[in-house]
């Protein structure tokens, strides 16, 4: 009988591993031999160790450093609060302006009106003009003059001041700086009083409170206050700037008329022209001579625009008639 070697066999371990190509395995994979693509995602951060924080030194206490003085700071400009009138208002007799052939507010459009509506509407865009331009309060002042008497100056500005009134983002002073013969108070109907002449005279008087308040918005009247045989020289006092720069202290929309005397016939006018930034002298068509209107206008050059109205034009060149597209035949 043939005797039979015993033949090792493999054990099931070795067998599953006999199944399987372990020779392509590598080694652990490191930074190093990863493939390109996986290597830029491997971030290597470094860690910074901080000592321990020594315990804090006893505090040394701080030497107080002298004083320095100050420096003065300059104050911002303070925007002036507008001024305050008595709230008084004195009814405008409008049957006495009716008979003196004048506008009267609420009224219908007339002739009259129109042309004074062309007259306010260039001075109010000169003022705003002139105001732009740096000029300060004097740009809302206008002066009504004539070179002399029975011209047609009171009327003017007191119907200048009516239309002036009438606008719906302005008001107006009309000013009577007729010292020796005022009538501004006589043509409206108010009650007389202190005036410009009774501030610039005394000190303790606020011109403020010697303004009139009308029944009429948007239209306040100063007196020319008590008469005086120094009213130009109260003029020419280095007062009368505060005076009449108190008429429109924060009231950038108000305007100031002048009813002035003649040029020709008393010096105020020639003084009340230094603190106005137009002079509108009236001429009438009928009356003034050119010498008398060329001396009126050399008397006022201290204002630095002077305009020209003719006043009692009966005839037109132009055959320009305002009034009748309303209806107003007279």
């Amino acid at each position: 009988m043939t005797e039979q070697k015993k033949i090792p066999l493999p054990s099931s371990v070795e067998r599953a591993i006999s199944g399987f190509d372990l020779s392509k395995l590598g080694g652990i994979a490191s930074p190093g031999n990863l493939p390109p693509d996986a290597r830029q995602r491997v971030v290597m951060r470094e860690l910074t160790i901080e000592p321990m924080p020594e315990p804090p030194a006893e505090a040394v206490p701080a030497e107080t450093p002298e004083p320095r003085h100050a420096v003065p700071m300059r104050p911002e400009p303070l925007t002036a609060a507008p001024v305050a009138f008595p709230q008084v208002f004195h009814a405008v007799d409008r049957v006495h302006l009716r008979n003196q052939g004048m506008i009267v507010p609420e009224g219908s459009v007339t002739a009259l009106l129109e042309e004074l509506r062309i007259v306010k509407r260039q001075l109010l865009v000169q003022s705003a003009d002139l105001r732009r331009g740096g000029m300060g309060a004097a740009a809302q002042r206008v002066l009504i003059c004539s070179p002399l008497p029975g011209e047609g100056k009171t009327y003017t500005a007191v119907n200048l001041a009516l239309a002036i009134a009438a606008e719906k983002e302005s008001e107006v002073i009309l000013v009577d700086a007729d010292f020796a013969k005022p009538s501004v108070l006589s043509t409206l109907g108010l009650p007389g009083g202190p005036g410009l002449m009774d501030a610039l005279a005394d000190p303790a008087i606020d011109v403020a409170d010697c303004v009139l308040g009308t029944d009429i918005p948007g239209l306040w009247v100063l007196p020319a206050g008590n008469a005086t045989t120094a009213d130009t020289e109260y003029l020419a006092s280095s007062r009368t700037r505060s005076v009449l720069d108190r008429l429109t202290q924060g009231a950038p929309h108000r305007m100031v008329i002048f009813d002035s005397p003649p040029a020709l016939a008393a010096s105020p006018a020639a003084e009340l022209a230094k603190y106005v930034g137009q002079a509108l002298v009236i001429a009438r068509a009928d009356r003034t001579g050119q010498s008398a209107l060329e001396d009126a206008i050399s008397l006022l050059s201290a204002c630095p625009n002077i305009q020209l109205l003719l006043n009692a034009v009966r005839f037109s060149p132009s055959g320009r008639r305002f009034g009748t597209y309303y209806g107003y035949k007279g």
